[in-house]
């Protein structure tokens, strides 16, 4: 297989198609990564794989997106009490995590078992957060090795690994890690403070109406909260060239919304989701339905005012 580039969407990230990168890079380390959301790179090709974003799965054809309808599914197991839906790293993992492990030179005899514990232990807590089906305030045992602690310990040499200056090194590894991570935190802080001015001024603006528009996607919860402002139940900025129209969680420990989007809606695009809401520029809403975007303003905030009447019947 000749790959010559790997293909996710742009804007911001989540974990799963960072993780998905991970995998993918120490594969294909000679392709180029393009984070774009251009139909001319989500397109299939022969020459890429595409990933968390195209709004298709076909391992055939190297695309591996879970935003759509129907959303894959990993397959039932028996202490599962309901379906779990993919995210894009779970489906690279699937397709390439054995090819994954063999490069990292895991004994043949081990690949599966290790292949398998992986997968539950630290794949699947990934896919579940990244479809908002498990909330990661109330994962407890699942999400124990993926503490910060256990992962800065987990960069320490293995026991057999007698090198010289290995403790050292690892030391160095781990330190680069927390600084990026705090500093990244201690940032978001000040940001998040910075932001709650913005979205004050946008909840007086918005009034009794139930949306509340910003000027870009910044943190809106707290100052939420602290006005308590209850009346607003989903919120509208600019991405990019594109409008998002998000809901607004009951609170910070939940994935319950005030409100959700039109069920009617859930994982269309396009042309499909234009028809079924009737707003022309509609473009995409997630299975979730606690996002959705469209091409301008007027046609996100339709989208939204059209979410309040139904939330409202």
């Amino acid at each position: 297989m000749s790959i010559s580039f790997l293909v996710t969407h742009s804007g911001g990230f989540h974990a799963d198609e960072v993780l998905s990168s991970v995998i993918l890079t120490r594969l294909f380390p000679d392709a180029k990564l393009v984070r774009s959301r251009d139909a001319e790179w989500i397109t299939p090709g022969e020459d890429r794989i595409i990933y968390d974003v195209g709004r298709e799965f076909d391992a055939a054809r190297q695309i591996f997106d879970h935003h759509q309808k129907p959303v894959p599914l990993r397959p039932q197991e028996d202490d599962a009490e309901e379906a779990q839906p993919y995210s894009s790293f779970g489906l690279i993992w699937a397709h390439y995590g054995h090819d994954y492990l063999r490069a990292l030179d895991v004994d043949p005899a081990h690949l599966e078992e290790i292949f398998a514990s992986f997968d539950r232990g630290f794949v699947l807590p990934i896919d579940l957060m990244d479809n908002g089906v498990m909330n990661p305030g109330q994962a407890g045992p699942m999400l124990a090795g993926l503490t910060l602690p256990a992962l800065i310990e987990s960069l320490k040499p293995v026991f057999d690994d007698a090198s010289e200056g290995a403790d050292d090194r690892a030391f160095q590894a781990a330190l680069t890690m927390a600084r990026g991570l705090v500093e990244a935190l201690i940032r978001r802080k000040a940001a998040k403070r910075r932001a709650e001015a913005m979205v004050t001024d946008a909840i007086t603006a918005a009034g009794e109406g139930r949306v509340l528009e910003l000027p870009m996607g910044m943190p809106f919860r707290s100052a939420v909260d602290a006005t308590g402002a209850d009346h607003l139940w989903f919120v509208v900025h600019p991405r990019g060239t594109d409008w998002t129209l998000t809901t607004i969680r009951v609170g910070s420990d939940t994935f319950e919304n005030r409100a959700d989007l039109p069920e009617a809606w859930a994982g269309l695009t396009d042309a499909a989701l234009e028809e079924a809401s009737g707003v022309k520029g509609a473009k995409f809403c997630h299975n979730g339905r606690f996002i959705a975007v469209a091409d301008s303003r007027e046609a996100a905030l339709k989208m939204a005012e059209l979410a309040v009447a139904e939330a409202e019947a």
